[in-house]
């Protein structure tokens, strides 16, 4: 792992460890910064720092508030905010006299997207086991210090539940991140550590052990589990393919309301589950190579 003046970076991410915990582990250079690299573009870095500054729930935000969540000068914010405009990526909003997330946005995921078979040969098993959980089936892949879904299906009506395409799930207290971890080679998942225990050493000593207890649930049976540790009123299980797509690990989860769970249902009848849908993906995806 790369370090220099707050940033580490991980697997062609920099990612920026600000002073004070965030919760959203934002992936952006600090501003201001010289990067160790000649080739980086810290103008560009800049511009997508402003597009990663919104969060759900925070869909509209003035020029104030992107340059105190950024970091950057309000003339540099007011120079990217003209320039993002004019490509799409930003619209301004006039009645709030705020800025929004264009709809080029979501335009540039679509490839990415539908280059993820696995997602749609997945989708219908995994809304057949979001129904019979009476919970959600995701699958997400890396990024940075957070897992980010990229297929989601739900089995259930709560809405203070409900987790939809490119969430994100911080690493060390989600079932999904804690799989992703358990897996990963020393290789890649060294670097990642360090990151983690650099950003936020209180979250980092409250779920080491955590993380411990998912590497021997992962050697011991395949997969991970979250009882409450992200969402109090959640508990999940994931399960990582052992098959790479293009090179990365998916990992697929399944969260379940506790009170819609009996004792023991989260190991006894969840994880097997999810253990089978994985199994028959990863043959699926054999067959279709092999084709």
């Amino acid at each position: 792992m790369d370090t220099q003046a707050g940033c580490s970076i991980i697997g062609g991410y920099v990612v920026r460890i600000p002073s004070a915990p965030d919760q959203d582990y934002p992936m952006t250079a600090s501003p201001g910064e010289r990067h160790a690299d000649p080739a980086f573009a810290t103008t560009l870095a800049h511009g997508l720092s402003v597009l990663q500054a919104f969060r759900h729930g925070e869909p509209a935000l003035s020029n104030r508030e992107l340059s105190d969540r950024t970091g950057l000068s309000k003339a540099t914010i007011s120079r990217l905010t003209t320039t993002l405009m004019q490509r799409g990526l930003l619209r301004y909003d006039a009645g709030l006299r705020r800025y929004r997330l264009g709809t080029a946005v979501l335009s540039l995921s679509y490839p990415l997207l539908a280059s993820i078979k696995v997602r749609q040969l997945a989708r219908p098993l995994m809304k057949r086991l979001a129904d019979a959980a009476g919970g959600s089936a995701s699958l997400g892949m890396h990024h940075g210090l957070s897992m980010v879904y990229v297929e989601t299906c739900r089995g259930h009506d709560a809405v203070s539940f409900r987790p939809d395409i490119g969430a994100l799930l911080p690493l060390l207290p989600s079932a999904m991140g804690r799989a992703w971890l358990a897996q990963a080679p020393p290789g890649e998942a060294e670097p990642v550590l360090a990151a983690l225990r650099q950003h936020d050493p209180a979250i980092w000593r409250r779920h080491a052990p955590d993380l411990a207890q998912a590497q021997h649930d992962y050697a011991e049976h395949g997969y991970c589990v979250g009882q409450g540790d992200w969402h109090s009123d959640v508990h999940a299980v994931a399960v990582p393919m052992r098959t790479r797509v293009d090179g990365q690990t998916l990992v697929f989860n399944c969260g379940v309301p506790v009170t819609r769970l009996r004792p023991g249902d989260l190991r006894g009848r969840i994880a097997p589950r999810l253990l089978t849908l994985v199994k028959r993906v990863e043959k699926m995806l054999e067959q279709r190579n092999d084709a």
